[in-house]
């Protein structure tokens, strides 16, 4: 087992009705407010009126910052960062999934930064200052809520890039399940194949040891595998919206890497590739790219990580040779992302051809980091997304 430092202070107000603790919680960082969301839906949820209610109350200066987009762009942030240095904020307040808080993030950040925010992730800024940020989140998936990191789009150069640091962690967040009775079960799909993919890219570690996090990890693929399917068909079921929103949380917060050490992700760069390019919804693109990739990696070398997934988190018989194990294990993977939550196999049918591929592949492959479950060539990250078509 690696020595670690364990630190997550984000404070979590979880259930339904947590909301009346906002304006107290907003009121400890200052008095200014910026109010950060997405296209509308909390207003017409009514979540916004009852958030603005909770800083009316509180005596607080509200300001807005609204349509943040899906695969959210600098443009966005720049505009919060601005808005934060012209009103002096003391606090911001994100509603909404993870695009809308990546971007509060980093908008927190270049409250103190005098240049473009895209400096973090182009030129990788030093992130030593932020202003404090609290969330109220409305559709499970990113963990962006209770993690340090963030993910932002520049159009311009077909890039989207994620960055972390502690200082970006949210202080508050509200996780009210029932906020995400709303999400269509298209969304409630796609968030849960990115849970599960940050679950499944820390799981295939070369790192042996930690029996506690391992089966942690375990216990969170099932809980995802057995509430997404119950949420799409039944979403306003509350145990199966409280089971996803938690594992979201815990899926990235830092809890199940501890052990793991420096374990680059591979399915994320390679996704991120595609949305920067054709701004795909980023689960969606995972369930696509994560099979794909299990299938490249597969070998005698990798073979037991793939064993130990498809009898623990898929039930296989045990005392089926090995490489079957492992084989069915994947089918198992593609039948709940394409027949469970029903979500599109391949990048065909989303009118996405090979055209940018050479490019993707090469900025995967030139990914900076250590050493990932198994290394991948710029040929290897062709070949996964030629099989995705």
């Amino acid at each position: 087992m690696r020595d670690f430092i364990y630190n997550i202070p984000t404070k979590v107000y979880f259930g339904k009705d947590q909301l009346h603790h906002l304006g107290e919680e907003l009121k400890r960082f200052g008095k200014r407010v910026l109010l950060t969301y997405g296209g509308g839906s909390i207003k017409r949820t009514g979540l916004y009126d009852r958030v603005v209610n909770e800083i009316n109350k509180a005596g607080l200066e509200l300001y807005e910052l609204s349509g943040i987009e899906p695969n959210p762009r600098v443009s966005s942030v720049n505009a919060g960062a601005a808005l934060c240095k012209e009103h002096d904020i003391d606090v911001i307040l994100a509603v909404g999934g993870g695009s809308v808080i990546d971007a509060s993030k980093f908008m927190a950040a270049g409250r103190f930064y005098d240049g473009d925010c895209w400096d973090f992730h182009g030129k990788k800024v030093p992130i030593e200052k932020a202003l404090p940020l609290v969330t109220v989140l409305t559709i499970s998936a990113t963990g962006s809520e209770m993690d340090t990191g963030g993910v932002i789009t520049n159009p311009e150069t077909h890039q989207k890039l994620g960055r972390a640091a502690d200082i970006l962690r949210p202080a508050v967040s509200f996780l009210d399940p029932t906020n995400t009775y709303t999400v269509s079960r298209y969304q409630t799909a796609c968030g849960s194949a990115d849970i599960l993919s940050h679950i499944m890219e820390t799981y295939f570690s070369r790192e042996k040891g930690m029996y506690l996090t391992d089966t942690a990890m375990v216990g969170l693929m099932k809980t995802v595998i057995k509430f997404a399917p119950i949420a799409c068909e039944e979403p306003e079921n509350y145990d199966a919206r409280s089971n996803l929103m938690w594992a979201s949380s815990w899926g990235i917060n830092g809890f199940i890497r501890i052990d793991k050490g420096p374990n680059p992700w591979i399915c994320h760069p390679i996704e991120h590739e595609l949305s920067a390019f054709y701004d795909i919804t980023h689960g969606l693109g995972l369930a696509i790219v994560t099979p794909r990739w299990m299938r490249h990696v597969l070998s005698e070398e990798t073979l037991d990580r793939f064993v130990e997934f498809g009898i623990e988190v898929w039930e296989i018989d045990y005392n089926l040779p090995k490489m079957e194990i492992a084989l069915e294990a994947i089918r198992c993977l593609e039948d709940f992302f394409y027949k469970d939550l029903g979500l599109t196999s391949n990048l065909t049918d989303l009118g996405i051809t090979d055209e940018y591929f050479d490019i993707m592949a090469e900025r995967v492959s030139n990914y900076s980091g250590e050493p990932r479950y198994t290394d991948l060539s710029k040929q290897d990250v062709l070949d996964i997304l030629n099989a995705c078509l």
